[in-house]
């Protein structure tokens, strides 16, 4: 048996900003507990290599979902990182903190100190901007945000002029003074590599002598002494060990990993203990539940002028973006696959955008199953427009499926199973197609080529959509924060309710999605953690 102050579960985007902020003055031990391995990947590195990483089980949870009636019954693929700083190591790297109101929203529903005032300055407070320090923007953070205005496909500044053709307002900074419009999207990325939490947050931190980082250490069950979290019991090394905690346990394993432990450990809804013979500590029936997520599509285009299916499709094409890469930062490999888009309202009457917009200057129409982008391109000219929900009122859960914690649990999204999520979705499709349309981006359209010209009347639009959409990785609010046990996991201050000694830090605490993608306020949420943790 370990003992720590402090025990992690968890070396994502959350756990890696409070391992390096609760061991900053050296007062407290930390103990960092990751499932995955060690982050010495080359493609954890390169931004687009994210299409090498995104079936790799070395450092993928690569979760399967139920089949969901939402998408047409089909089961979708969820991969999550499973890697020292976790889904920021093999993400598309936007950088978004969502529109101000959502904030608003955390606050009014009981959770006092989570309104926009209250996480701006840890928005601030992480970030580097390279365009400089305003009131809404900072300098001085470990994560670098890097404006790649000058740098993207021209296919992508088309797309946003044909945006504004279309009546969408411009924004060149969406983490600025307002959300909505229409630009290119800013990255967390330095001279052309990711940034992810481990390297911004997590390698700084190893280097005190109070932090310990386990990798390869599977979360087993919290163990309780009573109602007090005590510690972690791991599969570390194929050896079964304790790691105790004398102050904390927080997890940190996210909105699918964080209540699969707690359910595991006797905290969740009493009918699933009961059936999977847990001993329950606490029973809470929110545990697991309220699940949220974005989902999206792509619209594919063969292009009249060349695009990135020419520099990535070919081998010699493939050695100069590398070149590119490695000599000087940049090329296609330094850059998001999402390069431009935006946030709008289709309905005037909205207080904020209900779709995110992006745009792709890549096509995989004609690839085989089980490729990404960089790996298999279209042979001919081809880009992607694509959408999803921003403020989506479906519900889904995540369940244990077996008292074997490696076995992954039961995914449930319950995708589009509301009229008001389903209208979001048809009014983006039709802008979606509103933007195609106007003169700057028709002019370099040879054809639609998915869904094809065939698919016009609405229903056939909601079809296509069931058919071939999918999560865009956004998981959230499966522990969620509330005032109370009745409706939530957490309270204000993210102590389980009815518990002692055990937190939750990550993006399952959220108490709705927000709107856009979620790795900043991840890392907003463990800022602000640390605060209270250390108050």
């Amino acid at each position: 048996m370990v003992e720590f102050d402090y025990v992690i579960v968890g070396a994502g985007s959350a756990g890696c900003v409070l391992a390096d902020r609760l061991s900053a003055s050296g007062q407290y031990s930390v103990a960092v507990l990751e499932a995955g391995p060690p982050d010495r990947f080359i493609w954890t590195r390169v931004p687009l290599g994210y299409g090498k990483t995104f079936f790799d089980k070395r450092l993928n949870w690569a979760f399967t979902t139920e089949s969901d009636p939402g998408l047409g019954n089909r089961p979708d693929y969820w991969p999550r990182g499973k890697v020292l700083g976790g889904s920021s190591a093999i993400n598309a790297m936007v950088w978004i903190r969502g529109d101000r109101l959502d904030y608003e929203d955390w606050a009014r529903a009981g959770n006092p100190g989570w309104g926009w005032a209250d996480v701006l300055p840890h928005f601030r407070r992480i970030e580097h901007n390279q365009a400089g320090a305003d009131d809404h923007r900072a300098q001085g953070g470990p994560v670098h945000v890097a404006d790649l205005s000058d740098r993207v496909h021209p296919l992508a500044a088309r797309f946003v002029a044909a945006a504004r053709e279309a009546g969408l307002p411009p924004n060149p900074d969406f983490n600025g003074a307002t959300q909505e419009g229409v630009g290119i999207y800013q990255t967390n990325t330095r001279n052309g590599w990711r940034v992810s939490a481990n390297h911004a947050f997590l390698q700084p931190a190893t280097k005190r002598r109070n932090v310990t980082v386990m990798t390869n250490a599977h979360a087993l069950r919290i163990t309780f002494a009573g109602r007090r979290a005590s510690g972690v019991e791991v599969m570390h090394n194929n050896a079964r060990r304790t790691i105790t905690a004398r102050r904390e346990v927080i997890l940190s394993a996210g909105a699918i990993g964080s209540p699969q432990i707690l359910q595991l450990s006797g905290v969740g809804p009493g009918d699933l203990l009961q059936r999977l013979g847990i001993a329950p500590v606490l029973e809470n029936p929110n545990v697991g539940r309220h699940l949220q997520d974005h989902v999206g599509i792509n619209y594919v285009y063969r292009s009249r002028v060349p695009t990135l299916n020419q520099q990535l499709g070919t081998w010699p094409g493939k050695l100069l973006a590398g070149a590119d890469f490695v000599l000087r930062g940049r090329g296609p490999l330094a850059l998001s696959l999402n390069q431009g888009g935006g946030f709008v309202r289709t309905r005037p009457e909205l207080d904020r955008a209900n779709v995110q917009l992006y745009f792709q200057a890549i096509s995989t129409f004609a690839a085989k199953s089980g490729t990404r982008p960089l790996t298999g391109p279209d042979p001919f000219p081809g880009f992607a427009i694509g959408l999803s929900n921003c403020v989506t009122t479906s519900r889904g859960e995540i369940m244990a499926a077996s008292p074997d914690p490696f076995q992954q649990p039961s995914i449930r999204p319950n995708s589009l199973s509301t009229n008001s999520d389903i209208q979001d979705v048809l009014d983006g499709l039709h802008l979606l197609r509103r933007i195609a349309a106007q003169p700057t981006m028709a002019e370099v359209i040879e054809r639609e080529l998915a869904p094809g010209p065939r698919i016009t009347s609405d229903d056939a639009m909601i079809d296509d959509f069931r058919a071939r959409c999918g999560t865009v990785y956004h998981p959230s609010c499966t522990c969620r924060m509330g005032p109370d046990a009745e409706t939530a996991v957490v309270d204000a201050q993210l102590r389980v309710h009815g518990l002692d000694g055990l937190r939750v830090v990550d993006a399952s605490i959220f108490p709705q999605l927000i709107s856009g993608n979620t790795n900043a306020p991840t890392m907003m949420v463990a800022s602000k953690a640390a605060d209270m943790i250390l108050a």
